[in-house]
C-alpha cells in the first residue's frame, strides 16, 4: 500500500538545480508526486510510494546535489492523492 509524504527543505536549495535531482531521484525510486520551489526559498515535495522509497528519498534530500547545502528536512505525512503515478517539477 503507497504512504505519501511532504518534505520541506530548507537551506540554499534554489538556482542549483535542486527540483531537477529532486525529480530524477524520485523517478529512479518509482516515486510519483512533485516538486516545487516556495516563494521564501525552501523547497517542497510530495512524494507517494513505499515507505522504504519515501525514506531513501529523505536521505537524498539531506545530501541534496552539488552546491547544495540543505539545512533542514521537515516530514509529514500526507494524504495520497490518485494523480501522483508520475513525478514532476511544478512551477
Amino acid at each position: 500500500m503507497a504512504s505519501a509524504r511532504l518534505y520541506r527543505v530548507q537551506g540554499r536549495v534554489q538556482g542549483i538545480g535542486f527540483r531537477w535531482f529532486v525529480e530524477r531521484a524520485a523517478g529512479d525510486l518509482g516515486l510519483g508526486g512533485w516538486v516545487r520551489n516556495l516563494p521564501d526559498g525552501d523547497v517542497e515535495v510530495y512524494a507517494v510510494g513505499g515507505d522504504e522509497q519515501l525514506d531513501q528519498l529523505r536521505a537524498l534530500l539531506q545530501e541534496g546535489p552539488r552546491g547544495a547545502r540543505v539545512l533542514r528536512v521537515d516530514e509529514s505525512p500526507a494524504p495520497v492523492r490518485s494523480s501522483s503515478r508520475h513525478f514532476r517539477i511544478e512551477y
